[in-house]
């Protein structure tokens, strides 16, 4: 089995399933659209999206298992495909034009290709096992920036659970005044393709999923950026928190959450 093969197709997949989500701007009705749980949207379109992607994948790899934000969990021993058809449905929903669909190939324990789309700007990154990073065909790296205080970074708000806000909240009044500033995009997986593409040179946030996060961490490791949790371990894909960087601001940023305690 070829990986830079399939991670090719993944990345036509992508364009095609992208097509179907930008067509559907403006046509999604109020009524169209449920909340799963507390602030947490979902529609036909991030179904039915799944729905083309999934298809096509059991033609890829037949055997592999799913971990998919809609369909659920149904894993197999060898290879499992980790899906988030629609990254950012809040900002799709609203018509904010930053969403994306996040693709990733896990062998075992270890995520082995990714892809992010960003749909809006037709921005394509990815990478496969022992490759580069790649955005529409170029190689792209993290930024080369060495101090905090010369960094722009991203970071996301949790929409359900609120138990770590008031430190969480105290860390991003400290990084607003020791950075250049920080941005809040909506799609946890455009934010990691902008790390590894040097546009940011951290992203931090907790609550999040397998799906929002493992395409877009293989591509900033690929990229040369470092991904841990907030304590600085390996489990971040799985865990309750991520920080990805370029690697030069990684401590620095750990030093700031672990003053906090997020």
């Amino acid at each position: 089995m070829r990986i830079d093969t399939i991670t090719l197709q993944l990345t036509n997949l992508c364009r095609g399933v992208g097509k179907f989500i930008k067509d559907q701007n403006g046509k999604l009705q109020l009524e169209q659209i449920e909340e799963k749980g507390l602030h947490d949207l979902v529609s036909y379109v991030d179904r039915t999206a799944e729905s083309m992607l999934m298809e096509e994948l059991r033609k890829l790899i037949p055997e592999a298992g799913f971990i998919a934000e809609e369909s659920g969990t149904n894993k197999a021993p060898e290879y499992n495909w980790i899906i988030d058809p629609l990254d950012g449905t809040t900002n799709f929903v609203h018509g904010v034009p930053v969403y994306s669909i996040s693709l990733a190939l896990q062998r075992q324990k270890k995520i082995v290709a990714g892809v992010v789309y960003e749909i809006n700007l037709d921005e394509c990154f990815y990478a496969w096992e022992n490759s580069p990073a790649f955005c529409n065909g170029k190689v792209i790296k993290v930024s080369i920036t060495p101090k905090l205080a010369n960094s722009l970074l991203a970071t996301g708000f949790p929409y359900n659970d609120f138990s770590r806000m008031k430190a969480y909240m105290a860390l991003f009044e400290e990084l607003m005044q020791q950075s250049r500033g920080l941005r809040r995009l909506g799609s946890a997986a455009v934010d990691l393709a902008y790390v590894a593409c040097g546009r940011f040179e951290a992203f931090y946030e907790y609550g999040l999923h397998p799906w929002d996060v493992a395409a877009g961490a293989f591509i900033v490791e690929r990229a040369g950026g470092k991904i841990s949790g907030f304590d600085g371990s390996d489990e971040a894909i799985f865990g309750k928190d991520i920080l990805a960087s370029n690697t030069l601001i990684h401590e620095e940023m750990l030093s700031l959450i672990s003053k906090h305690k997020v």
